[in-house]
């Protein structure tokens, strides 16, 4: 039995996050990444919640639990070949780490895509949240040389006015070609494939499910759909 993924819906429309300060086209400050990868393959890591990152949470991943991301990530290869699946590559690193803080930080499922429909929920995340716990995710696996071809960039905005729809992503640079892509979960339920998309594109504030971004968002049911030449075939879902 591969793998499922869970089919959610996704934000047709996503409301505006309310932001701290700051105004303007600007890189994240204040939210930088907090971990430490020791030498038996565990990493303790610093995630936040509750909009804004008003609630920071200690973590610890162990060994085993890496491994398995590292492993699910191979899922398109060690080295992808095509850019749609080195960015398969990203999009399942990022829902397994995120699936790993909610596993030791429960209060992380009750969050929901957006900012609408998780207002009073103890473990949401805003746009805010979701930029910085990205990044740490993609700073540890670029650490742990699982991202090959990549560089995690800072955090960036987009719509600095009004204020009140000022948006944040993470962001990594392919190092063949210097294109700056974004990396959004914010659109999504925590533990969940996240939405990547051109940086340029994702500042004009096209959607990455609309043509031609969905191609690099596909959300099937299995995750040996997500990659162009699939190298792990069967992988059983957890708790199967």
């Amino acid at each position: 039995m591969a793998l499922a993924l869970s089919m959610l819906p996704v934000l047709a429309m996503a409301t505006s996050d309310q932001v701290r300060s700051g105004l303007g086209y600007r890189t994240i400050k204040g939210f930088q990444p907090n971990y430490e990868i020791h030498t038996d393959g565990s990493v303790d890591l610093h995630i936040c919640f509750n909009w804004s990152c008003a609630r920071n949470q200690a973590l610890t991943f162990s060994k085993q639990d890496m491994a398995q991301v590292i492993d699910k990530m191979k899922l398109c290869g060690r080295i992808p070949k095509s850019l749609h699946d080195r960015l398969q590559r990203i999009r399942i690193g990022i829902w397994q780490m995120e699936l790993l803080a909610q596993k030791y930080q429960p209060l992380l499922a009750t969050d929901r895509e957006g900012n609408d429909f998780d207002r009073d929920a103890p473990g949401r995340m805003d746009c805010v949240d979701n930029a910085s716990n990205t990044t740490t995710y993609l700073r540890i696996l670029e650490d742990l040389t699982a991202l090959p071809g990549w560089i995690v960039q800072e955090p960036q905005t987009r719509n600095p006015l009004p204020l009140d729809e000022v948006h944040w992503t993470a962001v990594v640079k392919a190092l063949d070609d210097g294109q700056l892509w974004s990396i959004d979960s914010w659109y999504r339920p925590n533990g969940n494939l996240p939405f990547v998309m051109p940086m340029q594109d994702w500042l004009d504030n096209k959607r990455a499910w609309n043509p031609p971004y969905e191609k690099n968002n596909p959300y099937p049911k299995f995750i040996d759909d997500l990659c162009d030449s699939p190298t792990h075939a069967g992988v059983h879902a957890p708790g199967d």
